[in-house]
């Protein structure tokens, strides 16, 4: 297997590049923060650019799309190192941009993938993403023996757009379910339950589910080092409103979720677990 690059290495992006790494696949990487990537012990490139004229395959892993167009377009970026690469883009993207993203890549000569995962730092580990694909079929089969190497469910969606307004969609869930798990934790306590008996109750009853399973002992301990950040889950809620907009259909349940996890800027949290959100309530 030929050197594959990868581009982010925050919280999720050094976990999946890490599993990478694990299964054999030799990285070149680029961070903007290059010191991130020197515990890897890998290729560290000088730019996008430099890291596109290495490989044939490019993953992305950034914050939003403002982050993947700077990393495609901007001054040394992906597309000015000539046409022939593959980029997989694992960036949870605006529904709009990224089906620029797919034209502008195809007119540089390069193929472009929508790749957006479900799940966090401890599935990315161990390699149990779920990933949604959306570009052309013939352009997934050829990374999908990567791909598999950080999932263990793949959904081709085929069509642009389609598999980040789904991830958009699924976290709704994801944000609804952290919201209420950190709420329904703090109406026990002041109730006159512990903690602990409050989430082993709904953890056996209504509460049950993947969420409360990777957000429970954050919460039990007080422990929200960064899994995946209150920012991201408040970006992808505003996402999906412009999502529900273009619809026309009504956002509730997101629009207050939104809301809530946008108080975690406040006070500095933001960059913090989502899971934080269990902090802001109870204060």
């Amino acid at each position: 297997m030929k050197t594959v690059g990868f581009i982010g290495l925050g919280y999720l992006g050094k976990a999946i590049a890490k599993r990478l790494i694990s299964e054999g696949v030799e990285l070149a990487v680029w961070n903007r923060t290059a010191e991130k990537a020197h515990d890897l012990k890998v290729q560290i490139a000088g730019s996008p650019a430099d890291l596109a004229r290495q490989v044939d395959i490019i993953f992305l892993s950034l914050f939003d799309s403002a982050a993947v167009r700077d990393v495609l377009f901007g001054e040394n970026g992906i597309l000015q190192a000539g046409a022939g690469r593959l980029i997989v883009d694992t960036t949870t993207n605006h529904f709009v941009e990224v089906v620029s993203f797919h034209g502008a890549c195809a007119q540089h000569g390069c193929r472009y993938l929508e790749a957006p995962v479900l799940g966090s730092v401890v599935p990315a580990s161990q390699g149990n993403l779920v990933v949604l694909v959306s570009g052309e079929r013939d352009v997934y089969d050829t990374a999908r023996p990567i791909i598999e190497r950080i999932g263990k469910t793949v959904f081709f969606l085929g069509e642009p757009g389609l598999a980040t307004k789904m991830k958009l969609i699924n976290n709704l869930i994801l944000g609804n379910f952290m919201a209420v798990i950190a709420e329904a934790t703090v109406m026990g306590e002041r109730a006159g339950i512990t903690k602990e008996t409050v989430l082993e109750i709904l953890s056996a009853g209504a509460g049950n589910s993947g969420v409360m399973n990777a957000k429970r002992q954050k919460i039990l301990n007080d422990d929200f080092e960064t899994h995946f950040s209150a920012a991201l889950i408040y970006k992808d809620l505003h996402y999906l409103q412009d999502l529900a907009k273009t619809l026309r259909a009504p956002l509730l349940t997101g629009s207050v979720t939104k809301e809530l996890f946008g108080m975690t800027f406040q006070n500095g949290n933001d960059a913090l677990d989502m899971s934080v959100i269990y902090k802001v309530l109870k204060r």
